[in-house]
């Protein structure tokens, strides 16, 4: 896993060959944070990293000035690299990296964010439940911005609140914000 940008661009991470995560690729990745830098002010941004994996997005929200990311994943040797990467880089008090459920988290949390991404497992049983998740619990802040990573066999243009596709190779990044007035 490597930064793409920012403070630490460069920086490389090695999880380990038994890591069963999918991290996004460094051609998708920066290709979003392009987008992301022409739309936000990352130090002022409030991020919500769901179904973490390496905590790449995390890492690049940090790298670009983000102080208050949140990053959740389930798998024990996922979180406990995220948590040795925070370490590394010295984030204890901006990532909050927490092992739970997302869906769980989601219901449960009364915090909004001004941004927030999504990169379920491709094969996971609710994947096409998660921007549902993400309204129906209120979860993003006014003008808030949700972003799912997902494959070409997923197509959310019916859905309400999406606003566009990108893809990138055998990425796709949907975004969606709210449309409905607060």
């Amino acid at each position: 896993m490597r930064i793409v940008g920012g403070i630490h661009r460069g920086r490389q991470f090695h999880p380990g060959k038994s890591f069963k995560a999918r991290p996004t690729t460094d051609r998708a990745k920066e290709s979003l944070f392009n987008i992301l830098t022409n739309r936000y002010d990352f130090e002022s941004l409030k991020v919500l990293d769901l179904f973490a994996g390496t905590g790449s997005i995390s890492f690049e929200f940090l790298s670009r000035g983000c102080d208050s990311i949140t990053s959740i994943e389930l798998d024990f040797k996922h979180h406990a690299f995220i948590q040795s990467v925070v370490q590394q880089l010295n984030a204890k008090n901006e990532i909050r990296a927490i092992k739970g459920n997302a869906f769980r988290f989601c219901e449960q949390t009364s915090e909004k964010y001004d941004l927030i991404f999504a990169d379920p497992p491709y094969d996971h049983p609710k994947f096409e439940e998660v921007p549902n998740l993400i309204f129906d619990n209120q979860l993003l802040a006014e003008d808030g911005l949700f972003i799912l990573e997902h494959s070409k066999y997923y197509d959310f243009s019916n859905h309400p609140e999406l606003i566009e596709t990108r893809n990138y190779g055998s990425v796709h990044f949907s975004f969606f914000q709210n449309k409905q007035p607060s």
